[in-house]
């Protein structure tokens, strides 16, 4: 089934921009159940591939070596938004492997949460990696290097073993030969994977199917897609699309949104993986174009669709608060299912 996404901005009764967006629906085994024109797309998996730069720190056994719970596991998943509760879960792995937060390579940035940014903002001194959305992911991979014995220096870069794990991880899930990714740098500092809409999609397909008594790395992606689902304000918080769409389906759903507009996510029972791109990279598309999208497929239940109502059609508002506009999702199939 071939179907259209767009997204329309409204000013009052002004059109006033669009986003187009290119998709992709996949199970577990590589079948397309729907997509775009362009499913085939290949574009940057950002921080939608975090789950399986994840696996090798769970599958090898260390994340039970060191005693991670599962909410410590979410936010090495996530791109958080750098709040109290976030630093607490970075600060407690980094404690658990006795490394410090100076050799997180990701950087500072400022963070998303309000209490946060009022913080450093007041007192510049506290900046640092911490406050990274990614420093979760870098504490994993930070675990990883010791659990190992590999060096921490330079853990972030292509040749490192981390980096090369997963790397082979991606292409594994994804179905794809890892000669075929494309490789580049994240904001972070570590290494973005560049592969088909449809690749991304049946690795959420493989998330989601993840079965606990399956092999080593069946377990692995199951208790990785428990975590997530489990504690998906770890997984993000409360600005983030991707926590409001696991909260709103009470975990039936895993998602990890990416950087420049990409929000990645499979269904239980269904077993479908879907990769969702604004093709402007405008992340302000990706939540009414996917609450649409899942409506069209059949894939969310009325309640789900109730509690995502203020995603489904997020409203414009000025810069002294007043609603000017919304944002509408158009989804058309253009074959028949």
């Amino acid at each position: 089934m071939q179907v259209s996404v767009e997204v329309q901005a409204w000013r009052g009764s002004i059109a006033e921009s669009r986003h187009r967006l290119e998709f992709a629906a996949i199970d577990a085994e590589g079948r397309l159940h729907a997509g775009s024109g362009d499913a085939r797309r290949v574009t940057s998996f950002r921080s939608s591939a975090k789950p399986f730069q994840l696996l090798a720190l769970v599958e090898r056994g260390h994340a039970e070596r060191f005693g991670f719970s599962d909410e410590e596991l979410a936010v090495m998943a996530a791109s958080h938004t750098g709040s109290p509760y976030h630093l607490r879960l970075v600060t407690g792995i980094l404690e658990r492997i006795g490394l410090p937060e100076t050799l997180l390579a990701c950087g500072f940035h400022e963070p998303l949460d309000p209490e946060s940014l009022a913080d450093v903002r007041a007192h510049p001194e506290k900046r640092g990696p911490l406050y990274n959305n990614c420093s979760g992911k870098h504490a994993g991979m930070l675990a990883l290097a010791v659990a190992e014995s590999w060096p921490t220096e330079g853990y972030e870069r292509q040749e490192h073993p981390i980096q090369q794990l997963a790397r082979r991880a991606v292409a594994d899930l994804c179905g794809i030969a890892s000669d075929d990714l494309h490789t580049g740098t994240d904001d972070c500092g570590v290494v973005t994977f560049g592969l088909p809409l449809t690749a991304m999609a049946r690795g959420y397909a493989r998330l989601a199917a993840a079965m606990d008594g399956g092999d080593a790395r069946e377990r692995a992606l199951h208790r990785i897609r428990t975590a997530m689902t489990t504690y998906p304000t770890a997984t993000g918080g409360a600005a983030r699309f991707s926590t409001q769409l696991m909260e709103a389906t009470r975990g039936r759903l895993v998602a990890k949104g990416g950087a420049e507009g990409l929000e990645c996510l499979g269904i239980m029972g269904s077993g479908l993986g879907l990769a969702l791109k604004s093709l402007d990279g405008a992340s302000r598309a990706l939540p009414p174009a996917t609450v649409a999208l899942l409506e069209h497929l059949g894939e969310i239940h009325e309640t789900e669709r109730d509690r995502l109502a203020s995603s489904r059609r997020p409203v414009i508002r000025n810069l002294v608060g007043r609603e000017v506009g919304h944002l509408e999702a158009v989804v058309r199939s253009l074959t028949p299912a």
